[in-house]
Formats: structure tokens, C-alpha cells, sequence
């Protein structure tokens, strides 16, 4: 059973109807007595990242989702939530993940923000299990997640080299959306599904 973070920052609608598509079961965490009831846990995300993490506060589960020791996928927004802070709105993020979430630069001569889709780089990685290197997947987002080799599990281009997907221990994020990414986001979510603890 797959638990979705509820805190009214998400793409909830487009990520319950990819995961029916799959035949997997799933339900909202409003509260922390929620997380018993999943074996995985998903933070979805749109917007920004500085007004998310000040709802995701209100909801008192920030300390409870550090401590998880089960499969936690965050997407979009939800993936730069677990970084430790983001540029916009300058705000302080759960810091899960010893990065930085940074403003595209117009400097470098693209349209931001960066919608579409675009190919990936990918590390050998259970989340990606079943995934050609180079699949495109869909993304829309201003900011990006630094490179950093140490948790970086795939990469994407746009002006320069930025995370695309990342891991530490049981945290995994992916800056693109899975579930508008047609076969290949499908697989991501299953292999996310997979994923023992």
C-alpha cells in the first residue's frame, strides 16, 4: 500500500489515476498515525517549493517523514523538499538530503521555466529498473537540484547538468513527474512499489 502525503501541495489527482492504472493500492497520510498503515510513502508536489514546505510544517509531519525507514519517493516539488534548502522564497527544506535547490540562470540562454520532455542519464538503480538510459520523461520546473555524484541516480540537461533523480538510503526524488510520463513513468512508479524496506 502506497501513502500519499496529503498537505495540499500535490498533484494528487494525476498521481492517484497513474497508480490505479497499475492495479496499486493506495491512500492519503493526514496525520502521523498514518504512516503505519503504508509500506511505501510518496510526497508528491507542485508549485513552490517555499510556500510547500510552510503547509508540509502545518501538517506536523516533517519530523515523522526524517524518521521513515520505509521507501520514500518525493516528485517535483516534493523530490526539492528533501533537500536542505531552496532559493525560492529562501526557505530552510527538511535537509533529508545535503543539497541545494537553485534557480535555472536565463543567463545560459534557455526559456524557464523547463516544461517538456527531456532525456535522462541514468545510474544503475532499482527505481529505474526496466527503464532504457536516455528515456525521455515530462518535467515542469523552474528550479533544479544541484549535481552532486554522491546521491545523484540520474541526470538531465537543460543549460547545464542538474539532478534529475536522487537517493540516500531509503529517500529517493525525481524532479520530473512520473505519472505524465507515459510507460516509462509507469514503470518508475512500479519499481518504486517494489522496492523492499
Amino acid at each position: 500500500m502506497i501513502g500519499i502525503v496529503n498537505y495540499g501541495a500535490g498533484n494528487i489527482f494525476s498521481l492517484t489515476s497513474a497508480l490505479s492504472r497499475l492495479g496499486l493500492s493506495y491512500g492519503m497520510i493526514n496525520t502521523e498515525q498514518d504512516f503505519e498503515q503504508y509500506s511505501h510513502i510518496i510526497i508528491p508536489g507542485v508549485g513552490h517549493a517555499g510556500a510547500a514546505m510552510e503547509k508540509l510544517n502545518q501538517t506536523g509531519l516533517v519530523e515523522s517523514i526524517r524518521q521513515l525507514k520505509k521507501p520514500v519517493l518525493g516528485i517535483c516539488v516534493g523530490m526539492q523538499l528533501l533537500t536542505a534548502h531552496s532559493q525560492e522564497g529562501d526557505a530552510q527544506l527538511m535537509n533529508i538530503i545535503p543539497l541545494e535547490t537553485k534557480l535555472f540562470d536565463k543567463d545560459l540562454g534557455i526559456k524557464i521555466p523547463h516544461m517538456g520532455w527531456n532525456n535522462i542519464e541514468i545510474k544503475n538503480n532499482l527505481l529505474f529498473e526496466g527503464v532504457e538510459n536516455q528515456t525521455q520523461f515530462y518535467f515542469v520546473h523552474s528550479y533544479f537540484i544541484e549535481y552532486n555524484a554522491i546521491f545523484e541516480i540520474a541526470t538531465a540537461e537543460y543549460g547545464l547538468q542538474y539532478s534529475a533523480a536522487i537517493q540516500k538510503d531509503n529517500f529517493y526524488g525525481v524532479q520530473f513527474h512520473p505519472e505524465k510520463s507515459g510507460a516509462a513513468g509507469e514503470q518508475l512508479l512500479l519499481n518504486f512499489s517494489n522496492l523492499k524496506q
